[in-house]
């Protein structure tokens, strides 16, 4: 895959990523509260709820703008941005949807998976970072 090809496929994940951040994130402002009282939680359970759902929410944005940051970077490794960019995806989809899934389910069994998401993000990060030490190659 090219640099072009893959700051394109960055570059479309990105946004999406960061529209569904956006559109949860007024979700959880303006009805998710209401919603989880209809399910008949006790109030301690929202609470808890709302702040979990909005962890995944800032999350899920940050690392939208990390992809679209990696999509502007030019590096001599297009491996090495590639692998950052799958992880950091792989870390919203881990991290924060199982968050959303957890909160908006009641599935508690989901928290078991959030860690995953966060290893991926870690792992991502230190892509980055080997990002300036990489080689030239394609």
């Amino acid at each position: 895959m090219s640099e072009k090809a893959l700051q394109t496929q960055i570059l479309l994940i990105a946004g999406l990523s960061g529209a569904v951040a956006v559109l949860l994130g007024a979700f959880s402002a303006h009805g998710l509260e209401s919603y989880l009282i209809s399910t008949g939680i006790s109030a301690d359970t929202v609470t808890k709820r709302l702040t979990q759902f909005e962890t995944g929410v800032r999350y899920h944005l940050f690392h939208s703008v990390v992809m679209l940051t990696l999509a502007a970077i030019p590096v001599p490794c297009i491996q090495a941005k590639r692998n950052a960019f799958r992880l950091i995806a792989l870390g919203c989809f881990f991290f924060s949807g199982s968050l959303y899934a957890l909160v908006l389910l009641e599935r508690t069994f989901m928290g078991a998976i959030t860690p995953i998401g966060g290893v991926c993000w870690i792992i991502g990060w230190i892509w980055i970072a080997r990002m300036g030490r990489s080689p030239a190659k394609s």
